[in-house]
């Protein structure tokens, strides 16, 4: 009996459940990668910048913009989903442009042209917009890239990690770079997390 009891105890002690942690900061789990806390002030702080670009956010006509992840490259050591930092920096642009910029969703083109199928064919009507002769097309497309270089030393076992992610508006008939910045974080410790 008193063998069932401690096991008990320690199943309970396993399974606190889970707590709810404010995505801003740093959390009880860290290592030197890109954390959650990094994502959303790095994508805070490329829409303040991006906004302030009288290209893409002072025209009078707004500028039609692609921002997700398909020119988005990953050259680090860490795993990561970048679809994290380009969708929340499309919906905080969004947001915040209150219109100055467009967003085309090109990443759901196959789904659009299948409704467009669709009303041409007289399966469905033709909706309350209206049709148009195509999709939208682009001026600019967020393109990017994360780096990073690690470093270990063999007497303490320290571990040190930089991680740069740089981030490019490219104009799409030009081939200009109209906006750029980048973000780097720099981080050490005698143990890093595993990222999935």
């Amino acid at each position: 009996m008193l063998v069932l009891a401690v096991a008990s105890a320690h199943a309970r002690d396993r399974n606190q459940g889970a707590t709810d942690i404010d995505p801003t900061q740093k959390g009880p789990v860290s290592g030197l990668g890109i954390e959650g806390q990094d994502i959303t002030s790095m994508a805070d702080r490329m829409v303040r910048d991006m906004l302030g670009n009288a290209t893409l956010a002072g025209r009078s006509k707004p500028p039609r913009i692609i921002v997700d992840s398909a020119y988005f490259t990953n050259e680090s050591t860490q795993r990561i989903n970048k679809n994290l930092i380009t969708d929340r920096l499309r919906v905080g642009l969004n947001r915040a442009s209150q219109g100055r910029m467009v967003f085309i969703a090109r990443q759901n083109a196959a789904m659009i042209e299948e409704e467009r199928a669709l009303k041409r064919e007289g399966v469905t009507d033709v909706g309350t917009t209206g049709m148009t002769r195509a999709q939208a097309g682009a001026d600019y497309r967020l393109t990017g890239n994360i780096a990073s270089t690690d470093a270990r030393d063999p007497k303490t076992g320290q571990m040190q990690r930089f991680t740069q992610i740089v981030f490019e508006m490219v104009d799409l008939e030009s081939g200009i770079i109209e906006w750029s910045n980048s973000y780097e974080i720099a981080r050490t410790a005698t143990d890093d997390v595993i990222y999935r």
